[in-house]
């Protein structure tokens, strides 16, 4: 299985039934796949859709229906297309329930940093400092390790996101829960141990007692 399937699959057993969500650009748009439609989840763009639905066949593009991202998608039965300004009132007033973020670095107090690498060029920071700040819960989806370099590292050396601690960080490796004491290590991709998730992660890690047990995988939509 490709790490960032693996990491759409876990990412998506988070959701609950009517949840409004906000996916991220790149990985995070993935999860979408694996959320059964009965379950009923509202998927919101920053551009001003609720109800996003799946990528539209090919020859069946809307170029006035696009994601954040500007790629094609389709609406599901009782979408609404709202202004800029209410969709981001919807994010800055705490209505989005949840919100899945792709990642450049985590650190242990569990600050994320996902929008710019200095002297990179990058369109700016979007709807990520909202989101991260706004939602009622941030999931981070990330790879583990990048360039041979861990992404989960003491102190983020990139620019913040926000100061807020997100809530979960699912990498292609672990299921890492920030919390006051720091990053506990709360499930282990499958074939992967423990051993290995330390090896490969420069931040301190909390270990609990006891087995760590293997992350779990959503089925699919």
């Amino acid at each position: 299985m490709k790490p960032k399937e693996l990491i759409a699959r876990r990412v998506a057993l988070e959701f609950r039934p009517g949840q409004l969500v906000n996916l991220g650009i790149g990985l995070p748009s993935l999860v979408a796949r694996y959320v059964p439609v009965e379950m009923g989840v509202f998927f919101q763009s920053e551009n001003g859709v609720v109800g996003l639905g799946a990528r539209p066949d090919e020859g069946m593009e809307d170029p006035h229906l696009t994601d954040a991202g500007g790629g094609y998608v389709s609406t599901v039965p009782g979408a609404a297309s709202i202004d800029s300004a209410m969709s981001f009132g919807l994010i800055r007033g705490g209505h989005v329930d949840l919100t899945v973020l792709g990642g450049l670095q985590v650190d242990e107090r569990g600050r994320l940093a996902n929008w710019m690498v200095p002297g990179k060029m990058v369109p700016g920071m979007g709807g990520a400092m909202d989101l991260a700040t706004g939602a009622a819960k941030v999931i981070v989806a990330m790879q583990h390790v990048a360039g041979g370099e861990s992404k989960i590292v003491p102190e983020c050396t990139l620019p913040l996101t926000t100061e807020r601690r997100v809530d979960l960080v699912v990498t292609d490796l672990a299921v890492l829960e920030p919390t006051e004491a720091g990053l506990v290590l709360r499930e282990r991709a499958p074939g992967v141990s423990v051993e290995e998730i330390l090896a490969a992660t420069e931040a301190a890690l909390i270990v609990p007692e006891g087995e760590v047990p293997e992350m779990e995988l959503a089925s699919g939509a």
